[in-house]
């Protein structure tokens, strides 16, 4: 891992950008004597880890005493995209516009996304891990896809929270029952970009027997503040 730059934000909280190979992502950690657990952040379908929302989760997680990271993995953000890639970006946009189905294209699009993502996080959490003040546990916050193929495949995972359940991929959708890990599942009750039954159906079948559900009204961007400050009270019953 390559530290690129850092500083100390006004809340003590020290912010560091690194790249591990053609990975780049950013670390917050708090000041602390002891070593702290770790969250994994991610955003939704490939948005960059600098995304405004995202970055203050990250900085208000890390203020409570989390050492918090998030990447660009593997066809999010800045990271090259093929000419596939990018049509079928392109298509499901058109897609969800016309607001017909999208089940296939949405396939073509963000199911490669995982599998291609999910490596990136798991080499992150190994060089993570090995940095001195960062003990774990480790929790996963975010994107709902790629937080169920963590939380199956990564043993390191103790806890997680997911947003933004109604369009998972078929793959991940399976995989949710092998979910066992302590769950936290945000639902914006009026999604325009997420089919609240679905949502739902996939709540039902993660195979967890400690999972809550939080349900808001409005739409994608308007979860309220207070749902972070609630999920850091959730990571603090697990990981501390």
């Amino acid at each position: 891992m390559h530290i690129t730059s850092e500083r100390r934000l006004d809340d003590g909280v020290l912010e560091r950008e690194f790249t591990l190979g053609e990975i780049p992502g950013t670390l917050w950690t708090p000041e602390s004597a002891t070593p702290v657990p770790l969250i994994l952040m991610a955003h939704n379908n490939g948005l960059p880890k600098g995304a405004d929302r995202l970055v203050a989760r990250a900085r208000h997680s890390a203020a409570q005493g989390y050492a918090v990271a998030t990447i660009d993995a593997s066809g999010c953000g800045d990271r090259p995209r093929s000419a596939a890639e990018e049509r079928a970006r392109a298509d499901f946009r058109r897609a969800m516009r016309a607001g017909g189905p999208v089940d296939e294209v949405f396939e073509s699009f963000i199911g490669p996304l995982v599998e291609n993502a999910v490596p990136d996080w798991r080499t992150t959490l190994d060089a993570l891990l090995a940095l001195p003040g960062i003990g774990g546990p480790v929790g996963y916050s975010g994107w709902t896809a790629v937080g169920i193929r963590l939380a199956v495949v990564e043993p390191r995972i103790a806890a997680a929270g997911f947003f933004a359940g109604g369009y998972v991929p078929r793959a991940q959708r399976e995989e949710a029952r092998q979910v066992t890990v302590p769950l936290l599942f945000l639902l914006q009750w009026d999604d325009e970009g997420n089919p609240r039954q679905r949502a739902l159906d996939l709540f039902e079948a993660f195979g967890t027997r400690e999972k809550t559900l939080h349900a808001n009204l409005g739409g994608h961007t308007g979860t309220p503040w207070f749902e972070v400050e609630d999920g850091n009270r959730f990571f603090d019953r697990h990981l501390k």
